[in-house]
């Protein structure tokens, strides 16, 4: 979507660009996708793991 709207998709007035600023920003303070499975793996072993 992003590559079909051209510069259009980089701005904020367009979903996509908006989607694809979120989606970034959400993996930067979600973490890595390491982080998250050993986090997962703490709640699944009550901290044993």
């Amino acid at each position: 979507a992003i590559q079909s709207l051209g510069g259009n998709g980089y701005i904020n007035e367009f979903p996509a660009g908006r989607l694809l600023r979120d989606a970034k920003l959400y993996e930067i303070g979600a973490g890595t996708n390491e982080i998250r499975r050993m986090l997962i793996g703490r709640e699944l072993f009550h901290g044993k793991a």
